[in-house]
């Protein structure tokens, strides 16, 4: 029987590249999607794979949709927005806003895929955050910030549900070409690209790879770990 994997945000471009790749490796994949419906559908029809809408800011709505996708094996927290600008230009709004999907949706989504992978002693979370989380990045508060407390979130959880044999990791992407990047000119983008060790911009693919190998039991000693992917621009 096939194991099951949830991937929020699934529709999108690191989430849509994780779903294939998964569908790839045997997973029945779960594509979490909030208006994204006909990319969804197409990847479901593609993957062989579930697509269940779901604001994950809503406690509500993330049951529902554990409900309708039934036992987890995998969570991937990858949902997430970005809001770019000034300290004293970003309203509480905004920075609720982001921390709601961000870090909340998360949470929420941790709440409900827990009590099976408890019961079975044995399952995977990883959280995608970003480098930015891990270092911060100027005119990006509420995005660093939400960031960092997926990390800190990874540690506290690896900690905690290790003795029920389920493991947590976290991924942080450099920059990404993905919809998130849209905009940034094609000039940003170059001066990024000469600024980062490796010469490279990173691809949906790369990290969707990681995802898959942190999955596996290839990475069953991992619990716990942040793992950066951004070119060399960020070395912790």
């Amino acid at each position: 029987m096939k194991k099951t994997a949830l991937v929020t945000g699934g529709a999108g471009g690191i989430g849509s590249a994780a779903c294939r790749l998964l569908a790839k490796e045997g997973w029945r994949v779960v594509i979490n999607y909030h208006t994204s419906r006909d990319k969804a559908l197409a990847l479901a029809e593609e993957t062989g794979g579930l697509a269940v809408q779901a604001d994950i800011t809503q406690p509500e709505q993330v049951q529902a949709m554990f409900d309708a996708a039934g036992p987890v094996d995998l969570l991937v927290n990858n949902a997430g927005i970005a809001c770019y600008g000034l300290i004293t230009d970003l309203t509480y709004a905004d920075w609720r806003r982001l921390f709601s999907v961000n870090a909340d949706g998360a949470f929420l989504c941790c709440k409900a895929a827990l009590p099976h992978m408890i019961r079975e002693k044995s399952g995977c979370i990883i959280n995608v955050s970003s480098m930015w989380g891990q270092v911060g990045a100027s005119c990006e508060a509420a995005y660093s910030a939400s960031k960092s407390a997926l990390i800190g979130l990874t540690k506290a959880l690896a900690k905690e549900l290790a003795p029920s044999g389920i493991r947590v990791n976290c991924i942080a992407p450099g920059v990404i070409l993905t919809p998130m990047l849209k905009d940034f000119t094609d000039e940003e983008l170059e001066a990024i690209r000469q600024e980062t060790p490796l010469g490279l911009l990173g691809q949906p693919e790369d990290v969707a790879e990681l995802i898959v190998y942190l999955a596996s039991e290839r990475a069953g000693f991992m619990t716990g770990q942040i793992l950066g992917i951004n070119g060399g621009l960020v070395i912790t």
